[in-house]
């Protein structure tokens, strides 16, 4: 055969058929070739027209030629499957379809196989038509080796995660050294020389802690004692732990930021990315933080649990994402950076000394865990890490598949309908890319950051319950894992109160599963992992970050029962002086109405017999129509359903599950009053805002989880123009295991009143009169 065309000009001459085979087989055609001293096959060039003369031709030709044409194409294969010549042709074709293979390597927006050709196959039926299944499953093969991509990230291979061939010598903590991590080696040395400050850093005082039996004993049976504090912004703290040796933390006033220990490049920019929080003319001694931020962050970094039920999306929300990703960062920077630290001592020290001091490892390598709602969450924390690595303009960190993790977290504007108008708090939550499926792992260094790494490549791992559970699966499951969360040492859940609204039990499902023993090694030198580890109390150096936009027995349980931490935990336990009975506008009387129960767990069945015996008879006459069922709980709603459907009462239903134009039939139903009664869920409310018209009476069937939904249902009957105001009822069924949703909504003084009281029965007007 001939010697292959080079050069960028030559290549663009090329016609598509003639790329693709070059594409496939790594040459041109043989029928393209020029060769030298053979003017026959010049000639077969000239004058072949059918197929079948240019194979003539080439059976004519000696069996020897043949032969060493094999050897002469074997030589040009063997030496490496990528040569400079081919990766030249694939960057040149690949400028012709406006597409840089360069750019597609350091992004990583998609694999390389669907990118180069796809546009070009698409074009050319025929010659995809003529490229046979075989040839075109080897070809992505190696283009994906080629790249470093694994093709372990194919679902069909049973692998969710994307794995980066490319990056993996560069993101492993193993191989590294600090010399070759931080240009600043030597200033971080000369910081470190005193041991005094050293060991005043609490990373370094919360995970060189060595726990004896006694103590771990001590956390599994004996109760926990609690103390009260109050702190200027966070108001009434509560600080309990099983250990006897705690001590309450006081709120400072004003925080220096080096005497928070942050890790080296953190101090410098951390006052610029909180800046957009920060008044115009803020304190000398505390530029940095806000006054929630300042005392949040003074908790974390003593590394006890928290639990903080006042998140808000309207006001507070960013200024707490952007708290604990500082806490976060910060820590997977000091832990790697010890990594790193002791991997130049152990190749600096004398061949076959064994040293038990460079214990500095989990069994496995990722060390924060984030639980978040949505994708439109994990884009921004993202975003804020970045921004927390980047020191100035001038120096920007590596992040390898940007482009591809934009194209995935990131929303389309023009996506959302421009006539739609909800309240603000829901237009703050549901904000951006709301798919709740996802995870993602984010490895870290201190010049680069490497996102869709492999879980047990990665540091840092982002992910929605329900993106947790399907990797984590459940018994009996042939494809599950959670090796991954053997070693978390932060666990943040925010805005644990949507979970409740999506499917609490992924969530249960999760904190089962977290800081198990491992069922493989992953390679783990076992000489490097912490004593904590291999005796398995890493639940017990592991920190828990709660953050909700309520308080709930459901979250606290999980606080209450999931928390392990040796430091111990502090909750915010602010009562509500007012409650949201108070936004309610229209004029109308609200009847609260109690319950009997045994327990907690009669609660439901005591529920749903008071209602069918004792509310239900009275509004089962024609006069009360337009009656409005407020259901927060699914499994209520679906045990009303068809108790309504069993006695034949004239009612429609309304769910989350609901299909749209079932949604408009059931609402136009009950506007004209051709439906006595609607069942209405409040995950319906929760996920859609839509303005129910014609209510005449309202009945909650349960008090709702949001406080401020009670006050958007009952104003929706300002939106009916009737002139029938007098007419107006609201019913509410609670009982004694309602007191936090109660105080929420009547106050706390209410709560205690109503509690006290031997009357089931408690009268208010809204209105004129509150």
């Amino acid at each position: 055969m001939g010697k292959r065309r080079g050069g960028r000009e030559l290549l663009r001459s090329l016609s598509k058929k003639q790329k693709k085979h070059l594409r496939d087989f790594g040459e041109e055609h043989p029928f393209y070739d020029k060769v030298s001293g053979r003017p026959e096959a010049t000639q077969i060039c000239e004058l072949s027209e059918t197929s079948d003369k240019s194979s003539a031709e080439s059976d004519s030709e000696p069996e020897v030629e043949q032969v060493s044409v094999y050897h002469k194409l074997l030589a040009t294969l063997k030496p490496c499957p990528e040569s400079e010549s081919e990766e030249e042709e694939d960057e040149s074709e690949s400028e012709e379809d406006g597409e840089s293979e360069t750019e597609m390597d350091s992004e990583g927006s998609q694999e390389v196989g669907e990118a180069d050709g796809g546009e070009e196959d698409k074009n050319d039926v025929p010659d995809q038509e003529e490229v046979t299944a075989t040839d075109t499953a080897e070809w992505m093969l190696g283009q994906e080796q080629a790249d470093g991509t694994d093709t372990s990230c194919d679902p069909s291979h049973g692998v969710i995660e994307f794995t980066d061939v490319k990056h993996e010598s560069e993101f492993s903590l193993e191989t590294n050294f600090m010399e070759d991590e931080s240009g600043d080696c030597n200033a971080d040395k000369r910081d470190s020389n005193s041991s005094q400050a050293f060991s005043e850093d609490p990373f370094k005082q919360h995970m060189d802690k060595e726990l004896e039996e006694k103590e771990v004993e001590e956390m599994s049976t004996l109760p926990r004692t609690s103390s009260q504090s109050k702190w200027p912004r966070l108001g009434q703290l509560t600080f309990s732990s099983s250990l006897e040796k705690h001590k309450i933390l006081k709120a400072d006033r004003d925080v220096d930021v080096k005497q928070l220990y942050l890790h080296k490049p953190l101090e410098s920019t951390w006052p610029k990315v909180n800046k957009q929080f920060l008044p115009s003319v803020s304190k000398p001694s505390d530029p940095s933080f806000t006054p929630l931020q300042r005392e949040l962050f003074c908790i974390m970094n003593t590394y006890r649990d928290l639990f903080y039920p006042e998140r808000n999306a309207l006001t507070n929300g960013e200024e707490i994402r952007h708290a604990y990703c500082l806490h976060a960062l910060n820590h997977v920077l000091k832990a790697n950076a010890q990594v790193l630290s002791n991997n130049a001592k152990r190749r600096d020290q004398k061949p076959g000394t064994d040293n038990d001091d460079y214990r500095d490892q989990g069994l496995t390598r990722p060390k924060v865990l984030m639980i978040v709602p949505f994708r439109e969450c994990a884009l921004r924390i993202v975003h804020i890490l970045i921004s927390l690595l980047e020191v100035n303009d001038k120096r920007k960190i590596d992040v390898s598949n940007k482009k591809r993790f934009k194209g995935e977290f990131g929303s389309d504007p023009e996506e959302k309908p421009p006539n739609l108008k909800r309240p603000e708090d829901y237009e703050a939550i549901f904000a951006g890319n709301i798919d709740d499926h996802f995870r993602i792992g984010v490895a870290i260094l201190q010049k680069s950051m490497r996102l869709y790494a492999p879980f047990y490549s990665s540091d840092i791992i982002i992910a929605s319950p329900l993106g947790m559970r399907t990797i984590i699966g459940a018994e009996g499951e042939k494809k599950r894992d959670f090796d991954f969360l053997s070693s978390i040492e932060i666990l943040i859940i925010d805005q644990a109160d949507i979970y409740l609204m999506q499917n609490w039990e992924h969530v249960l499902h999760l904190m089962k599963h977290i800081n198990l023993l491992p069922l493989d090694s992953h390679g783990v030198d076992f000489s490097r992992v912490r004593m904590l580890n291999l005796n398995n109390w890493s639940k017990y150096y592991r920190q828990t970050l709660l953050f909700s936009a309520l308080q709930d027995p459901q979250i606290n349980s999980v606080f209450n029962k999931h928390c392990f931490n040796y430091v111990g935990q502090v909750a915010v336990r602010n009562v509500p002086l007012r409650g949201s009975i108070s936004h309610v506008v229209v004029q109308l009387p609200h009847v609260f109405r109690k319950l009997e129960a045994e327990n907690l767990t009669s609660v439901i069945d005591a529920r749903f017999q008071f209602f069918i015996d004792k509310v239900l008879p009275e509004y089962r006459d024609a006069i009360m129509s337009h009656t409005l069922i407020y259901v927060p709980s699914y499994f209520d709603y679906v045990r009303l359903r068809n108790y309504f459907k069993k006695e034949e009462l004239n009612f429609t239903h309304i769910c989350e599950y609901t299909k749209k134009a079932a949604v408009c039939r059931a609402r136009r139903f009950f506007l004209k009053g051709e439906k006595q009664f609607l069942l209405f869920t409040e995950r319906f409310h929760f996920y859609k805002r839509y303005t129910i018209k014609g209510i005449r009476n309202l009945i909650f069937y349960e008090l709702p989880t949001y406080s401020h939904f009670y006050g958007e249902i009952c104003n929706m009957m300002k939106a009916t123009d009737n002139g029938v105001d007098a007419t107006w009822t609201c019913t509410v069924l609670y009982s004694k295991y309602d007191a936090q949703k109660l105080a929420a909504v009547v106050g706390i003084e209410r709560t205690a009143q109503m509690l006290q009281s031997k009357k089931n029965v408690h009268l208010f007007v809204t209105g004129e009169n509150e």
